[in-house]
């Protein structure tokens, strides 16, 4: 049971104004869900598939998967170069693809740096290759993605246009 802060007049479950001086009730603020947000806010990402012919979809669902699997997107890329929606997944397996060269070269580079310190840092060499899951997660969540039909764009690296 709640009580008026201006009166102190006792309040019914979900009232707005105080029935006693007709002040406005405090709504107590809703507690937030810390965990999770974050991760929900990055999965939630723009779906287009609204913008994309049925029959199109049904018809390059298998080339659409292929696209995020490495370099297969070259296959999507010249077998179905006139389908508006194995282009979209295209687009996504070329950024990830390219986004997993850049981190190999990366890595490279700087498990070189780190082994050449000491060997004894060779701990730092592996958790830093932990990254690459991201890497699988995303392919994962494009294959889903274009197996059902979906035009979603990838979290983080979705928004990112090389083919029009």
């Amino acid at each position: 049971m709640a009580f008026c802060g201006k009166c102190g007049a006792q309040l019914a479950d979900g009232a707005k104004f105080c029935p006693a001086c007709g002040a406005a009730v405090e709504q107590p603020a809703q507690p937030q869900q810390a965990s999770g947000n974050a991760f929900q806010n990055m999965m939630n990402t723009p779906d287009s598939t609204g913008e994309y012919d049925q029959a199109d979809i049904n018809a390059n669902k298998a080339m659409a998967v292929l696209s995020y699997i490495g370099i297969l997107f070259l296959v999507p890329l010249f077998a179905a170069k006139n389908s508006k929606f194995a282009r979209f997944h295209v687009n996504q397996g070329l950024v990830l693809c390219i986004a997993e060269v850049i981190y190999g070269i990366a890595y490279s580079i700087l498990s070189s740096i780190i082994l050449a310190i000491s060997w004894k840092l060779y701990f730092l060499v592996q958790i830093i290759g932990i990254v690459s899951l991201a890497f699988l997660a995303l392919a994962i969540i494009g294959i889903v993605n274009a197996a059902n039909g979906k035009a979603k764009e990838l979290p983080l690296i979705g928004n990112i246009k090389i083919l029009k």
